[in-house]
């Protein structure tokens, strides 16, 4: 899990991390009727040095009842058992009111590493940090859960998408996420299909055969990737001096999706996709592109069978 992704789902959400120290962590917080972000800057002396991921201020009608400091943590850096301390009462100090400090650690040994209770030296003051490790993290498989929330179901997929439960997980994730901006919509469609294993990819690629909502979602990347590469291919015809095939823009969209997919196609592939003439063939390949983790899965077996 990238460090910015993580922050910008907290950010997206202002909510998240009070509603996950509560449902996850059973940390108890006061009602509050607004979740709103507040500035990082936690210290007058070193700002560079004391920014925090993500800071949240919880209100109740317009008065702040809580700070929530959220700390996204991938690593293990012996310097947070200092700087947290300065976090949350430098937060404390700004606000003028109680604060609180969620670490989101995904790796094991990191969330263990993080959850150690830091000694202050002042009798009394010893900071347990609230650790949100990958287990903690929900397991988001219904549909109205997510769309009323689809930064903890981006979450999720991300957490436990390698699991059994993680075609499940998207299931549920990719209908909601169509009705966010197109943007958004993309970016987090791409984040829980990168975060499947293969088997759970190859579940979801059932899945989509049987759901029509799924196949609207596909159509929006199928859409974007026969655009792009109707634009390539146009601009390449204009080079040549003679337009595209059906069959040769086809296999342009092929090698679009992939590309949005992140996945480097090699020569003789590529050269294998566009040589392709079959339309249900390279139907089949953009179908498969759009849920691909890698080339192999778009052209081997069965797809060679057929």
């Amino acid at each position: 899990m990238a460090h910015e992704v993580l922050v910008d789902l907290f950010k997206n959400r202002p909510s998240l991390g009070a509603e996950l120290l509560t449902e996850a962590l059973g940390v108890v917080l006061p009602a509050y009727t607004e979740a709103r972000l507040v500035s990082i800057d936690l210290t007058q002396i070193r700002p560079a040095e004391y920014r925090a991921d993500v800071v949240v201020l919880l209100l109740g009608d317009d008065v702040p009842l809580w700070v929530l400091i959220v700390e996204v943590q991938l690593g293990i850096d012996n310097d947070k058992r200092f700087t947290w301390a300065e976090y949350t009462m430098g937060a404390r100090a700004k606000h003028r009111c109680p604060v609180g400090l969620l670490v989101v650690a995904p790796d094991p040994d990191v969330a263990a590493w993080c959850a150690a209770p830091i000694e202050t030296g002042i009798p009394g003051f010893v900071l347990r940090p609230p650790v949100l490790g990958r287990a903690n993290v929900p397991v988001v498989m219904s549909s109205s859960e997510a769309a009323r929330r689809p930064e903890l179901a981006v979450l999720s997929a991300m957490a436990h998408g390698q699991s059994e439960q993680g075609a499940a997980i998207a299931a549920a994730v990719l209908p909601a996420i169509r009705e966010l901006d197109d943007d958004k919509a993309r970016f987090y469609g791409d984040l829980v299909l990168n975060s499947l294993n293969e088997a759970a990819r190859r579940t979801l690629e059932t899945m989509m055969k049987n759901y029509e909502y799924q196949s609207d979602f596909a159509k929006k990347y199928v859409a974007q990737g026969r655009a792009e590469g109707r634009a390539e291919g146009e601009a390449q015809g204009r080079a040549e001096g003679q337009a595209l095939g059906r069959a040769e823009e086809a296999g342009r969209a092929v090698l679009t999706a992939l590309r949005v997919r992140g996945i480097v196609v090699p020569a003789a592939d590529r050269e294998r996709i566009l040589a392709e003439k079959d339309p249900t063939r390279l139907e089949r390949w953009l179908e498969r592109a759009i849920v691909a983790a890698s080339v192999g899965d778009v052209l081997d077996e069965p797809d060679q069978a057929a």
